[in-house]
């Protein structure tokens, strides 16, 4: 079999890139049933893109890469496309949109944009080489040459659906460094330290020395997750402690020494409970046995009181690990960019190869932005092929 365009993935970098490419071209994965991550995103509604998407908002050893792609094809441009579908969609918090009907939405007009393109389903890729006419890709389905190679396969994250390293497997083929790759966006373990608290979710800021996010926490049977916490972990690395500001818009020790002046006697918790979850508060007087939680306001010196304040805006936690790829929502790292055009995401060791999308070395921040990610780096790709680059 023979084509000008051979992708592999039919996620959603690899989807739009075969709607944007122009001549013939076959798309090809293993799957049964194209866009699988797009089904279940958002909570089965898509977190499509949003608003605020800019390259502050990637990691990546090189922190400008994503600047070109952003801007060649933005999520203005993809909301444009999503109204021209007739997809109703709405902001739910932080410029992150979604469908109001189901994520299938965003699948069907990625398909309906597929033009002339095939589409190859529940197809092995055994392996692909490059000779001077070009690259030939081995399959269950046969031999398929052609002479521009897009890889769009993502990386590890989720491998009940599928995910592997293939990207990372043709990258290093061809001559490319892979940079350190772990789980993100995925919550963190800490044992059964946080069973008692199971279910409860607070507005929180997550911090470390790289980033801080303020967002809602949830503790978990496992551990801790919620958007502060996916986020932070992209962030993260093992062994590593995070703090928790548990009152981002209260001054904790404030109201002790207020409440101490106007009401003595209550005990140290029972002020808190003004302020936190009572749930979390008896929680924290057995977590934090050196303060005087269950003792009376009274009795503790202003200092004490703002060292419990300080311990409120600054919980020191060391998690014990992630969950993994198992539920983690991308692969931080990837194909390193320092061979790669930022124009046009084609291979400058290589001639035809193309890397986009999860596969890169570009991870996003929650709510929207790998998806755009995944759109603008199609969109680039599809340029140049598009005009012979």
């Amino acid at each position: 079999m023979q084509t000008e365009t051979l992708i592999l993935g039919a996620g959603a970098a690899g989807l739009f890139a075969a709607g944007r490419i122009k001549g013939p071209a076959l798309l090809l994965d293993h799957a049964k049933r194209p866009g699988e991550k797009i089904r279940i995103s958002g909570g089965g509604r898509c977190n499509f893109t949003n608003l605020y998407a800019s390259a502050e908002n990637y990691i990546s050893e090189n922190k400008h890469f994503a600047k070109s792609a952003l801007a060649g094809y933005n999520q203005w441009d993809f909301i444009e496309a999503v109204d021209r579908a007739g997809i109703v969609w709405h902001e739910k918090t932080l410029g992150q949109l979604f469908c109001d009907g189901k994520s299938s939405q965003i699948v069907d007009m990625l398909l309906c944009d597929l033009g002339d393109t095939e589409l190859m389903l529940g197809t092995r890729i055994d392996s692909v080489t490059h000779t001077a006419e070009g690259f030939v890709a081995q399959t269950s389905q046969g031999k398929i040459r052609a002479q521009n190679l897009v890889v769009a396969t993502g990386g590890k994250s989720i491998p009940k659906m599928g995910a592997t390293g293939l990207a990372y497997d043709l990258a290093r083929q061809f001559g490319h460094r892979i940079t350190e790759t772990r789980a993100g966006l995925v919550p963190f373990t800490f044992g059964d330290r946080f069973a008692l608290l199971s279910g409860l979710a607070l507005p929180v800021i997550a911090r470390n020395t790289r980033a801080s996010f303020r967002e809602a926490a949830l503790f978990t049977h496992r551990g801790l997750s919620g958007p502060a916490a996916l986020q932070l972990s992209s962030y993260w690395q093992p062994g590593e402690h995070i703090l928790l500001d548990l009152t981002p818009d209260q001054d904790p020790a404030n109201l002790l020494k207020s409440q101490k002046k106007s009401a003595g006697r209550k005990q140290v918790s029972t002020a808190l409970a003004q302020i936190l979850p009572p749930k979390l508060v008896d929680f924290l007087a057995a977590e934090w046995a050196d303060l005087p939680l269950t003792e009376k306001l009274a009795e503790q010196p202003d200092r004490v009181l703002e060292a419990i304040g300080a311990r409120v805006k600054g919980w020191e936690l060391v998690p014990q690990g992630t969950e993994g790829y198992r539920t983690a929502e991308v692969t931080v790292g990837g194909v390193s960019t320092e061979e790669i055009s930022s124009k046009t995401m084609q291979s400058t060791r290589l001639p035809g190869l193309y890397f986009i999308g999860e596969a890169l070395d570009v991870t996003g921040w929650l709510g929207g932005y790998n998806f755009q990610w995944a759109w603008s780096s199609a969109a680039a790709a599809a340029r140049a092929i598009n005009a012979g680059a």
